[in-house]
C-alpha cells in the first residue's frame, strides 16, 4: 500500500505496511535498525505513540477519521513518546525528514492506494 499526500501530490510511503491487530500495534518498529525512506507503517487504532526500545528517530502523521492530518511530529529520538491526540484515529510512522521534505502539515489530506 502507498500513502500520498493528496494536498501536496507526494508520496509519503510507497511501501507501507499495516499494523491493526494488538500484537502488531505493540510490536510496531521493534528490532528495527532503521526504515528506508519510502517506507512507512500505518497504526490503526492510534491516538499517540512511543519510541521506547527504538534504535532510530522517526516522523509521526497522525490522521483522523477522515484521514486529515491533525497532527505531525518530527525527528522523535528513540525513547520518548507523543502526546495523545483525542482526534486521532491512526498514526504512519515514517523515516525522519519525510515530513519536512513532502511538505506534509496540518490540514492536509491523505489517501492510501
Amino acid at each position: 500500500m502507498k500513502a500520498i499526500n493528496s494536498t501536496s501530490h507526494e508520496e509519503i510511503a510507497g511501501s507501507l505496511g499495516v499494523a491493526e491487530t494488538i500484537f502488531s500495534r505493540m510490536k510496531g518498529l521493534l528490532g528495527r535498525n532503521s526504515m528506508a525512506e519510502g517506507e512507512g507503517l500505518l497504526i490503526r487504532p492510534c491516538k499517540g505513540i512511543h519510541t521506547f526500545g527504538m534504535r532510530f528517530p522517526i516522523d509521526v502523521v497522525f490522521l483522523d477519521k477522515t484521514n486529515r492530518v491533525i497532527a505531525v511530529t518530527k525527528s522523535i529520538p528513540p525513547n520518548h513518546m507523543t502526546r495523545m491526540y483525542l482526534g486521532a484515529s491512526s498514526a504512519i510512522e515514517l523515516p525522519a525528514g519525510i515530513l519536512e521534505k513532502t511538505a506534509t502539515k496540518i490540514g492536509d489530506e491523505v489517501e492510501f492506494a
